[in-house]
């Protein structure tokens, strides 16, 4: 009991010690390293990477099926009763028409043998390979594309965690900088040159600034939380982004240029173009399985007989029987099965057509929609900036004239509260910007 017990605890040591350790790991990261991070950590592009060497291995097992098998074996038989075989009666003397039962044989046989075959034609085996490589690269394009979409979800995640770091710098200097006029109206107060009212207004708003400074604060927490999930990190790691969203380009898209686009940069087309290749080829497949099939074979066995337990002795002889021979099947009527088979390739078939034109339909109607909003969140973000900058200078203002003695204490806390207001409205248009624009370079094959 004492050792289960001494068990448990050094599991529990060294399981606390590993989350130790895990936890005091840091990272600094660019938006490129953290992608790169997740391309080798997060679980999905992992199993995508297996999903791609298990199709490897697909084409292995069918290229094996063409190639010499070999097979090995050894029996051993004790008959408890040995059969018995009736022969005519007339043998030994007998009355034609009867007969006499006689055993033959020993009650212990053995036989080892050594077989293999070769194919040598087969049109649904060659076509079966061809459609195999088709396989692995419709695995290694899944695996591309779930690559895409890992490094599009990190972007977003880590985008958004820089718009919430900056949202609480600006945040921290919208208090500061009312806290510097409550503590200056406090002064005014005393020397009765303000009313009680004006500090009880400023109060008012300095304590709303440090409650929108709490959530932004759990949200930058949460964002941070959400990012390392998707780059396939421990949430207990420490990471510091080292990008800054003044590195962030959002260009104007012209709507002209997209209008000759090629299918071939989506992913997804390519993935239902080699699903279509691989319909055409189980077509082919079935119609040519009316052919023959023909391979060669050939074995050597021995045999041993014992009427004692020593088969295994070689002090008696082993008989061998060898041989080689060729098979040739043709099938010719199969129960209607195979037209069965041949038709639901056909359908098969029309279905991946009729998904290449599906496919092609989207792609048109997601390209020329992640136009329309990145230009649309490209004007609301100019338009934000130049409202925070207005806002910016009526606070500046508005602080100026109420240092002065002529502003108003209401002026000063309107003017903050639209600034606060003017800062959340151009987090928000950045955020839909970014993703607008990375949702553009999905939609036009430029997201690698």
């Amino acid at each position: 009991m004492k050792k289960v017990i001494l068990f448990i605890g050094f599991l529990i040591t060294l399981s606390s010690f590993a989350q130790t350790k895990d936890s005091s790991t840091s990272y600094s990261f660019s938006i490129t390293q953290a992608i790169d991070f997740a391309m080798k950590n997060q679980k999905d592009v992992k199993n995508a990477i297996i999903d791609e060497s298990l199709a490897l291995e697909k084409v292995h097992e069918t290229r094996a099926i063409g190639l010499p098998q070999i097979n090995s074996s050894f029996d051993v038989k004790d008959f408890i009763e040995i059969p018995t075989t009736l022969l005519p009666a007339e043998f030994v003397g007998g009355p034609p028409g009867s007969f006499i039962p006689v055993k033959f044989g020993t009650q212990y046989n053995g036989t080892a043998s050594l077989e293999g075959s070769q194919l040598l034609f087969n049109a649904e085996y060659f076509l079966g390979l061809k459609a195999s490589k088709v396989y692995r690269e419709l695995s290694a394009r899944a695996t591309e594309r779930t690559k895409i979409e890992t490094a599009a979800t990190v972007t977003k995640a880590y985008y958004t965690v820089l718009i919430s770091q900056e949202r609480m710098k600006l945040m921290d200097a919208n208090i500061a900088r009312v806290k510097k006029v409550m503590e200056d109206t406090k002064v005014l107060l005393n020397n009765g040159l303000v009313e009680k009212l004006d500090l009880d207004r400023l109060t008012v708003t300095y304590n709303n600034l440090l409650v929108e400074q709490e959530k932004i604060q759990r949200l930058l927490d949460l964002g941070t939380h959400l990012l390392k999930f998707q780059m396939g990190m421990n949430i207990n790691t420490a990471l510091t982004l080292t990008d800054k969203l003044e590195g962030v380009k959002l260009d104007i898209v012209n709507v002209a240029s997209t209008d000759k686009f090629d299918y071939a940069k989506r992913v997804e087309y390519n993935l239902f173009e080699t699903q279509y290749r691989m319909a055409k080829l189980d077509l082919k497949r079935q119609q040519r399985s009316y052919l023959p099939t023909a391979l060669a074979y050939g074995s050597l066995s021995g045999n041993a007989y014992r009427n004692t337990f020593s088969i295994f002795s070689m002090g008696y002889g082993w008989y061998p029987t060898a041989l080689i021979g060729g098979t040739i099947r043709m099938p010719i009527f199969t129960g209607l099965q195979r037209n069965a088979k041949n038709q639901q390739a056909k359908l098969s078939l029309l279905k991946a057509e009729n998904n290449m034109d599906f496919i092609k339909k989207s792609i048109d109607l997601e390209l020329a929609s992640s136009v329309t909003t990145l230009q649309n969140a490209s004007l609301s973000l100019d338009n934000q900036k130049k409202n925070i900058a207005i806002a910016e200078d009526v606070v500046r203002v508005t602080k100026l004239k109420y240092e002065q003695g002529v502003g108003s204490n209401m002026e000063m806390i309107t003017a903050e509260t639209a600034l606060k207001e003017a800062q959340t409205n151009y987090f928000n248009a950045l955020f839909d910007a970014i993703v607008a624009k990375t949702d553009f370079d999905k939609a036009t094959g430029n997201f690698k």
